[in-house]
């Protein structure tokens, strides 16, 4: 539980240093870009390579149906309930112009957050090795996520301030994902599922188109990155 909780706490801390990071300095999105990548191949191979096979352990019957509710529960929550949203680039002035909109967007990805710290925190419960790669794969995508949350509150006309509270609410509930599952560990047979499922809808429908927006093959290649940083801890170290 300690060990779960302190890296949620880690990786909430990206979220904040993301946020930091736009309301203070003018950086290069570029930079970024390079964590959304390795984020998007790691979370992916993590996503279907270890969290599905571990949530089929539990239900080969309704494993599946959970995986699938986490998916289509994000895609509806992003596309229907808080339209207009695109995980890098939250910067379209005339696409956010209200307050609104910006609350909007900002719940979508404390939900997001949230199934983070659930992913953490299940993966921890059922052994050190799928809660150390659940870990990096968060950790890799959490300062563009607090990063994108600041640049949608600037861009809905809220103040700096505010922008860098809502940083801090993505971590907060990155860390309440984490506590749920560490005070109800029964509830890990749905939360990996449900997570698994958030996992790959994040790192498939948000992540790769945005590497997609860069020309030429360097950001793929950084994406396989990912891929191949996953494939190379998983043939080095042996499962715990």
């Amino acid at each position: 539980m300690l060990l779960s909780l302190t890296l949620g706490l880690l990786a909430a801390l990206a979220d904040i240093l993301g946020g930091l990071m736009l309301v203070r300095h003018n950086w290069s999105k570029r930079y970024l870009r390079y964590f959304i990548a390795i984020g998007a191949g790691f979370m992916l191979s993590v996503a279907l390579l270890e969290m599905m096979p571990e949530s089929l352990h539990f239900s080969p019957k309704w494993s599946p149906v959970l995986i699938l509710a986490g998916y289509c529960a994000i895609h509806l929550l992003e596309h229907t309930i808080t339209p207009h949203f695109h995980f890098g680039e939250e910067t379209h002035h005339h696409e956010f112009v209200s307050a609104h909109t910006g609350y909007s967007v900002l719940v979508g990805l404390a939900v997001h957050a949230l199934f983070d710290g659930v992913a953490i925190g299940s993966g921890f419960v059922l052994s050190s090795w799928l809660g150390w790669l659940i870990f990096f794969a968060v950790f890799l995508h959490k300062m563009p996520e607090g990063f994108t949350v600041a640049s949608v509150m600037l861009a809905s006309g809220r103040s700096r301030r505010a922008a860098l509270i809502s940083a801090m609410i993505l971590a907060l509930t990155t860390v309440l994902g984490v506590l749920v599952i560490n005070l109800l560990p029964g509830w890990v047979e749905a939360g990996l599922p449900l997570s698994a499922g958030v996992s790959i809808y994040v790192a498939a429908t948000d992540l790769v188109p945005e590497v997609n927006r860069e020309p030429g093959i360097r950001m793929a290649l950084v994406f396989f990155a990912g891929v191949l940083m996953f494939l190379l801890i998983k043939l080095l170290v042996p499962s715990i």
